[in-house]
């Protein structure tokens, strides 16, 4: 799913998941005596939510238990209604150290999920001089608000390629992140087929990120295919910044490895993991780091994601009207132009 205001990570929000059950009685037991000034149906809340991150979360291994539970009980005090318990599930979730792993209330969860008409930025695509196509890729915050997203960006993709686009810019810098698969079926025509990168949990189990027609394989029969290229396999120049986070990371890592592509800008803010959403009773929703994130060569990321080529200044200089970043992914495309190889000549010819 999405982030609020900070860039919080669903890459795999699965959606609306089963709210969690909660009985008023029998859930005392294993956090002793703490919360005994708290309503059963606060303290039940508390509970469910601390039994989700124990079970689910990436650092559930080396993390203290009766430390974050006791912490989180002594912080919701003699809290009364599910919200009171807030502040206590939002501290647990620091105290995992993932970075990552995030608390929205009833009303924030519906905002991202569903976000109001206008809101979100949308793709752009065009075509820049020497017949490079840009494509930039703003954050979307839920796989339930990128269907419109994602058909802009094919449809300006499209565009552009027929304008003759022979290499691709694709810019990350402003994506702070949120939903992952809908700027992946926004760029598959250009990534390219197979599989481009896989979440890795604890315990060794690895789920790839299969791209199929263009398009993350479990949303090919909500989306479709995405329209070919006329130039299949183009070279492609990645763009990153520090503002690059969560989702645009994992969207970053599965051009890593792509043949004739190169990275630019500057590292990325350094949350290559994945969330899982787990929807509590009230509607508000847990993003638990539960994954670390592997590109297509198999090898996991931990921490940011440095380019191929540093430029310092990656933001557009207002006084220059330079976009350095920019320029630099150009000049090495227009290289590439001109170093490929031309057509094979046709039978009789030298």
């Amino acid at each position: 799913m999405t982030r609020t205001t900070r860039p919080v990570a669903r890459r795999r929000l699965i959606g609306a998941a089963a709210a969690i059950l909660l009985a008023a009685t029998g859930c005392a037991g294993r956090d002793g005596a703490e919360g005994t000034a708290m309503s059963s149906e606060a303290r039940g809340y508390l509970t469910a939510a601390l039994d989700v991150m124990e079970a689910k979360s990436l650092l559930a291994a080396d993390t203290d238990w009766p430390t974050v539970r006791r912490e989180a009980f002594a912080r919701a005090g003699s809290a009364q209604v599910p919200a009171d318990t807030y502040g206590a599930v939002r501290g647990a979730l620091r105290a995992l150290g993932d970075r990552h792993s995030q608390f929205m209330t009833p009303q924030e969860a519906e905002q991202a999920l569903s976000p109001a008409p206008g809101t979100s930025a949308v793709p752009e695509a065009k075509v820049l001089a020497g017949s490079l196509g840009y494509l930039s890729l703003p954050a979307v915050s839920s796989d339930r608000a990128a269907a419109a997203y994602v058909r802009q960006a094919r449809k300006a993709v499209a565009a552009a390629d027929g304008q003759g686009a022979a290499g691709w810019i694709v810019d990350l810098r402003g994506n702070s992140g949120g939903d992952m698969w809908g700027p992946l079926a926004a760029v598959g025509a250009i990534l390219g087929d197979g599989d481009v990168g896989a979440f890795v949990e604890a315990g060794g189990k690895r789920t790839p990120w299969t791209i199929e027609n263009g398009t993350p394989r479990q949303y090919l029969a909500t989306w479709g295919p995405a329209e070919p290229l006329a130039q299949a396999a183009p070279p492609v120049a990645v763009l990153t910044s520090s503002r690059t986070a969560s989702a645009a990371e994992a969207v970053t890592i599965a051009f890593l490895g792509r043949p004739d592509t190169r990275s630019f800008g500057q590292a990325t803010r350094g949350v290559p993991t994945g969330n899982d959403s787990h929807a509590l009773p009230d509607g508000a929703l847990i993003l638990l780091t539960q994954a670390r994130e592997a590109d297509r060569t198999g090898r996991i990321h931990n921490g940011p994601l440095p380019p191929d080529e540093v430029v310092p200044d990656d933001s557009r200089d207002l006084g220059s009207g330079q976009d350095r970043t920019l320029e630099a992914a150009a000049r090495w495309l227009r290289g590439r132009a001109a170093t490929a190889p031309g057509p094979a000549p046709t039978p009789g010819e030298s």
